[in-house]
């Protein structure tokens, strides 16, 4: 070898990316993505710091302006309802419980459910077939009589309606982690870790869950406008959140009942919840391709 040849090979700097780093790359070649994950951090910031740029508060009726429509040139950008509440600033406030809402409710159900559907899924047997048959039971009786019954017993609060969404929307996120686990348990990383010692906790969490990545990242991103419409089904029930608070479900169900006398109290706030439910499946299409196992084959 010439030294020359040498002096270029010893020279060359060989770069290892992470998975995690690899995954980001992919994820900023998809424009969706990267577009739908831009508008969702917009518009947590409008709903956190835009109500803070009106003269208005959302709460106080003012009823010379009842039924105001949208204007640029007043301050009711958005109009007002029926008791001339500002619209903007109240869609805003329910921006920020409906995503609140979504986020830790889905948080809660994410972590019950990957938990639960690894340890069935790695176990296996007795154990597995005993978890799942809970799961099966669970699914037999109606999803809504559970977040009811919770809600009934322990009152109607903010941080109770997530937990209670939450402790009974993981069981699909249990069946998937299941049936994931299931076909990774045998795999050669797994089985080379059982060969070493490695304690069946340690496995299941530097190895099995890991790779579920992209699926479960692809379920939190449905789970999170589900729970949002859940939340809606709930105050028309009178079991969500309640007056002078505001969500967008509960503001849009306002906003079809004034559909005929004010339609913009149903336009702004179903055109930002679809706009939220659009973002997250386009985000979570290129979060999945972008920690597909597969693609770093």
């Amino acid at each position: 070898m010439s030294s020359l040849a040498a002096s270029a090979i010893g020279g060359r700097k060989t770069r290892s990316r992470s998975l995690w780093a690899d995954a980001w790359r992919r994820l900023l070649r998809n424009r969706a993505a990267v577009v739908s994950g831009a508008i969702l951090m917009i518009l947590a910031l409008l709903v956190i710091f835009g109500p803070l740029f009106s003269p208005w508060d959302g709460e106080q009726p003012d009823w010379d302006y009842g039924y105001y429509p949208p204007s640029l040139e007043g301050s009711h950008w958005f109009g007002t309802d029926a008791i001339g509440r500002d619209l903007f600033v109240r869609t805003l406030k329910g921006g920020r419980v409906s995503l609140a809402l979504g986020i830790l409710a889905t948080f809660v159900s994410l972590i019950i459910g990957v938990t639960y559907g690894a340890i069935a899924g790695y176990y296996g047997g007795r154990l597995d077939s005993l978890m799942m048959r809970l799961v099966d039971i669970l699914y037999a009786m109606p999803f809504m009589f559970f977040v009811i019954l919770l809600m009934v017993f322990f009152g109607r609060n903010f941080f109770l309606i997530f937990i209670a969404i939450g402790a009974v929307n993981w069981l699909d996120m249990a069946r998937i982690v299941r049936g994931q686990t299931l076909s990774l348990r045998n795999k050669d990383f797994v089985l080379a870790a059982e060969t070493i010692g490695v304690r069946p906790a340690a496995i299941i969490r530097r190895h099995i869950i890991p790779n579920l990545l992209g699926v479960v990242v692809v379920y939190v991103t449905l789970t999170i406008p589900q729970v949002i419409l859940v939340e809606s089904f709930m105050s028309f029930l009178g079991l969500g959140v309640q007056e002078p608070a505001a969500s967008w479900g509960a503001l849009v169900n306002d906003g079809a009942q004034e559909m005929e006398t004010a339609p913009w109290s149903l336009l702004f706030p179903a055109s930002l919840l679809a706009l939220t439910l659009f973002c997250f499946n386009f985000l979570g299409d290129g979060l999945r391709d972008a920690l597909d196992p597969k693609d770093h084959l």
